[in-house]
């Protein structure tokens, strides 16, 4: 049993990790703000998310799960947040999305 539970916890520890460097490199690589904070939002919510549930599943039933439980309560709540207000106060200094070039957009009606 302790095998099935090593293995679900080293997944999901390993699935984290992944989704963390995937939302780091998306943080280097996208070109404006917005899809910037796309990809920190994957790293929040997919990687901690994975990370905290692996730790959750290698603690058992104890008090320290029910910690990592209330943190990960914690960033469920605060990270859309967040995200939301930097989005909106992005939006009210005038930072505009970079959708598309002038010339695609001035082909359509």
């Amino acid at each position: 049993m302790t095998t099935w539970i090593d293995a679900l916890s080293w997944a999901c520890l390993v699935g984290g990790g992944f989704f963390c460097i995937v939302g780091a490199v998306g943080l280097l690589r996208m070109p404006d703000f917005y899809t910037r904070m796309h990809a920190a939002s994957v790293i929040e919510t997919l990687g901690a998310g994975l990370i905290l549930l692996g730790l959750i599943v290698q603690a058992g039933l104890t008090l320290v799960a029910v910690k990592l439980l209330m943190v990960g309560v914690l960033i469920f709540f605060a990270s859309p947040t967040a995200t939301h207000a930097l989005a909106r106060a992005a939006m009210v200094r005038g930072l505009k999305p970079l959708l598309a070039d002038d010339r695609s957009t001035a082909s359509k009606p």
